[in-house]
């Protein structure tokens, strides 16, 4: 599986470390989450299913039961899919953590059927960009006052062929198409990374957007609704040879996120533990302060009211 897949094997220790890992109860997140509590850390695994998140936490701990000098595991709610839920999720984490040196925005949902958030988004967008967009904004003050920080964003290659339509981000306007907003979430990603590594420049936080490559999680689990059998098909039989592992998958987060080398970068796109090149569309700055300024308007932030 994964014949194409980097692998950091860098040794580090993240003892005192704070890491906080949207959608950790599964797949990429989990192994992000398992491999930060085996470094150390507090680690902080905001999802939004309680139940699943224990049992995932459970599992994590059963696994390390033999290791020595490991971290903590902590569970907060949090539903990427409803504002108010990220802002509570963010005030609490605010009230009760001294520090956050880790952010993997991880969680999102792909090639959904169409669908609003509880706040009226297109469901891929809200979800994918304007969740983890919010989460991190109302976060970053305690993230700077962490210094060095790193805050990881999960896109996809899928931004290759992926544009911001301005006038219809919410796809009100134009026929459904489940690939394609995927594709718009996914640029903005990048863009959102671009922009936000440009306002952080020499506050001591580092920014990365990650490819992880095609991964076998339930990422993919409305893929049956969107292809017809043959596609289907074919993908399964390809799968074995071409889809990593959740844990090959992790690897280009954990490089971002634990790597010396990293350490001097932000703003770039990863794959395979290497900075690759994003699209043309994804390197453009004016669309990306452009996004930044909806993405401020949907979420119901000023720029006055930032805080960094």
């Amino acid at each position: 599986m994964g014949l194409m897949s980097g692998k950091f094997v860098e040794k580090i220790r993240l003892d005192g470390k704070t890491a906080i890992i949207t959608g950790s109860n599964s797949g990429i997140g989990k192994i992000t989450a398992k491999e930060f509590y085996r470094l150390g850390a507090r680690v902080i695994m905001a999802c939004r299913d309680l139940k699943r998140a224990e049992e995932a936490a459970q599992e994590i701990k059963d696994e390390l039961k033999d290791e020595e000098n490991i971290g903590e595991v902590v569970i907060k709610k949090l539903d990427l899919n409803s504002l108010s839920s990220i802002r509570a999720c963010a005030q609490d984490i605010l009230a009760t953590e001294q520090k956050i040196h880790l952010l993997i925005n991880n969680a999102g949902v792909m090639m959904c059927p169409q669908g609003k958030t509880e706040d009226g988004f297109e469901t891929q967008f809200g979800v994918n960009h304007l969740g983890h967009f919010l989460f991190t904004i109302l976060l970053l003050p305690k993230i700077i006052d962490s210094q060095p920080a790193r805050i990881v964003n999960l896109s996809s290659v899928a931004h290759q062929r992926g544009y911001i339509k301005f006038d219809d981000l919410n796809w009100e306007k134009r026929p459904y198409s489940a690939l394609a907003a995927y594709q718009q979430s996914k640029l903005a990603n990048v863009l959102f990374t671009k922009e936000l590594a440009e306002r952080l420049q020499g506050k001591g936080v580092n920014v990365y957007a990650v490819h992880p490559g095609v991964v076998k999680t339930e990422l993919g689990r409305h893929l049956d609704e969107v292809y017809f059998t043959g596609a289907r098909t074919l993908a399964r039989t390809l799968g074995y040879f071409l889809l990593k592992t959740p844990e090959q998958g992790a690897q280009t987060t954990l490089y971002c996120a634990l790597s010396e080398a990293a350490a001097n970068e932000t703003g770039l796109y990863y794959s395979d533990c290497n900075v690759k090149e994003p699209a043309p569309q994804a390197k453009d700055m004016e669309k990306a302060k452009r996004l930044w300024q909806e993405s401020m308007k949907m979420v119901g932030l000023t720029e006055d009211s930032l805080k960094f």
